[in-house]
This record gives C-alpha cells, sequence and structure tokens, in this order.
C-alpha cells in the first residue's frame, strides 16, 4: 500500500523532477534556503533535482514516490527526519553525509543486504530506523532474514527504535539488568564460590539529571511566524479604532436637521 497524495496539492515536478518552482509553491517561500520543513509525499517524482539547494532543510517527506536515486541528500547537513517509505532506493551512500539526521524511514524500498546499511554506521545522531511497516505492508528484501532487526542494534548501538518499536533508551536498562542476572543466576555452582566484584552502578553518574530541551530551528521559526502575525493583528485592530474614531467624529460634525426652525 503506498502512501497517497495529499489532497489539493499542485505543482508538480516537470517530468518527475523536483525543480525550484515546485519548492516554493510546496513551502511559500522565496528562497530555498529559507525551507525547514518540506512534504512532497505521492508526487510520483523521479529525481531530487535542485533539492540539495534547501541547504537548511531539517525535516522532508519523500515517500510515495518512484525515487532511486539520493545524491542531492548528501548536501543536507541539517536533516533530521527522513521518510523515503515506498519508493525504489537501493544505495544509501549519500545518506552518509546528513551528519544530523536522527528519524530515517525506508520501508517499502529496495534494501537487499545488511552490508547497504553500513554507510550509515557513522550517524551518530541516528536514534530510528524502519525498514518495515506492518501497518503500511512495506518491507525490505533484507526483512526476510528473520534475525535482521538483532542485526540493526549490533550494527546501530545507538538506536532506540527499530520499525517502530522501542528497543533501547531508559528503559532499555533495566531489561539489560535483568538479562545479565538471569544469565549469572544461570551458571554452575562453581561460579558462586568466586569473591564478589566491587558493586559498580546501574547507570553513569548524572543519568537521571533533567538536560535542558533543545530548541530546534523549526520551533524557533514557528515562534517567529507567530510573532509576525501577532504584529499584524495588532496593527490591524489599530487602524479599525482610528477609522472609527475618524467616522464617528465626520458624523458628530453633521447638523442636525430637526434643529432647523422654519
Amino acid at each position: 500500500m503506498d502512501p497517497q497524495a495529499e489532497p489539493g496539492e499542485e505543482g508538480e515536478g516537470e517530468g518527475g523532477r523536483i525543480t525550484a518552482q515546485l519548492l516554493k509553491a510546496s513551502t511559500g517561500q522565496f528562497a530555498l534556503e529559507s525551507i525547514l520543513l518540506l512534504r512532497l509525499r505521492g508526487r510520483g517524482l523521479a529525481d531530487l533535482g535542485c533539492l540539495g539547494e534547501c541547504a537548511n532543510l531539517e525535516w522532508l517527506d519523500l515517500s510515495g514516490n518512484a525515487i532511486a536515486q539520493l545524491g542531492p541528500l548528501a548536501a543536507l547537513k541539517s536533516l533530521a527526519v527522513l521518510n523515503l517509505a515506498s519508493n525504489r532506493v537501493c544505495s544509501l551512500e549519500p545518506l552518509g553525509s546528513c551528519e544530523s539526521l536522527q528519524s530515517l524511514n525506508l520501508a517499502g524500498n529496495l534494501v537487499s543486504s545488511l552490508q547497504q546499511l553500513q554507510c550509515l554506521t557513522g550517524l551518530r545522531r541516528l536514534e530510528s530506523l524502519r525498514l518495515r511497516d506492518a501497518l503500511g505492508r512495506l518491507s525490505n528484501p533484507v526483512c526476510a532474514a528473520g534475525a535482521y532487526r538483532s542485526a540493526l542494534g549490533d550494527m546501530f548501538p545507538g538506536l532506540k527504535a527499530i520499525d517502530g518499536e522501542r528497543v533501547s533508551g531508559r528503559g532499555s536498562e533495566l531489561y539489560q539488568l535483568c538479562k545479565d542476572l538471569d544469565s549469572s543466576l544461570g551458571r554452575c555452582p562453581a561460579a558462586a564460590a568466586e569473591p564478589p566484584h566491587t558493586p559498580k552502578p546501574w547507570v553513569e553518574e548524572g543519568f537521571w539529571e533533567l538536560r535542558p530541551a533543545r530548541r530546534s530551528s523549526i520551533i524557533e521559526e514557528a515562534y517567529r511566524q507567530f510573532s509576525d502575525v501577532l504584529r499584524e493583528c495588532r496593527e490591524l485592530g489599530q487602524r479599525a479604532d482610528d477609522t472609527i474614531a475618524q467616522a464617528e467624529r465626520a458624523l458628530s460634525l453633521r447638523a442636525d436637521p430637526s434643529s432647523y426652525v422654519f
């Protein structure tokens, strides 16, 4: 089941190619560098064209297209969220340059081996990787191997979610602790005679301390746009008050016909 195009969207690229005109029409931005979020879902796109010129892009949805080559994406150093579900991708090399990438959806493509994912192991911020979407009936050839999820966990130890299921994070330390405890209880009796090791804390020092949330440029842009709209509303309100006041003064200057004596 392929993702469907958003209703009411127009301005598809020429011959399935992303153009500057398409990008500006889809976002309302005049400069490609100003685009932070972009949704080009189900547009029949096959060529990413000038997409690499959106240097500050952080969120990108290209699902439900016919994309096979990802070359222009290598220039998107700020890209954090990328949805490539239901395309024709098999080579992921360009994504190895997306150093800010945190979430990647590749469900419904042509990834046939774990070796094709090796180029992504240098992405230190990658937390979520999806190769299979059971609800959308999307998958990749590599998912036919039953142990591919555990292999992904070994390849990407920093992942917190694989195929939408949480595998690490603050809840996983307890799981690992129980697993280690089960392993220790399953040892032979002779091992019990060994001297106990120096106890160590379960987690690193400062693990439970709250960290200030990072305000992304997306949030900053939203605040800026909201402030601009609020300022315009206040200006319009002031203009309306001035117009009403002028009208009231004009009416008060008119002579009252009933005051004339004939």
